[in-house]
């Protein structure tokens, strides 16, 4: 289960690496926020693969996916209008008092959380990371409540 789950993060991992290098889809900030569940569960992965016998890693790797869930929702709810857009996702140039700040600064603006800049069968990357993560949460508990009660 462990080296499913990190070689599927790592795949998701070189995905999005591959989305905004190669394709040139630019990721907004709460895009860059949901790959941190991805590289914590390598690692939790690896402890987790050799601690076998601890049944402590899975339940890290839930709690790890149920905050990939959140993040992704919280996203989708921001595209779709659901929810308000938090501070990190709108531009915020208040404090630049010259013209040459101001340009660079508009150059590396990261695209607003409510825009899809890139679709899978008609479904937003975050759509997409919703479901992965609930269904990586509900296969990782019923293996912890299968290992639990035999």
């Amino acid at each position: 289960m462990y080296l499913l789950i990190s070689l599927f993060s790592i795949l998701i991992l070189i995905s999005a690496v591959y989305v905004e290098y190669i394709i040139g889809a630019k990721p907004c900030v709460l895009c860059k926020y949901q790959r941190l569940p991805y590289i914590a569960s390598i690692f939790i992965c690896y402890f987790g693969y050799n601690n076998l016998k601890y049944n402590i890693w899975m339940y890290f790797l839930i709690i790890t996916f149920v905050i990939s869930f959140i993040i992704s929702g919280y996203h989708v709810g921001i595209e779709n209008n659901i929810f308000p857009e938090f501070s990190g996702c709108s531009l915020d140039n208040s404090d630049i008092l010259d013209k040459d700040q101001l340009l660079q600064s508009l150059k590396e603006i990261p695209p607003n959380c409510k825009d899809v800049t890139f679709r899978i069968l008609g479904f937003s990357l975050a759509t997409i990371n919703v479901l992965i993560s609930l269904i990586i949460v509900i296969i990782t508990t019923f293996k912890v409540y299968e290992k639990k009660n035999g």
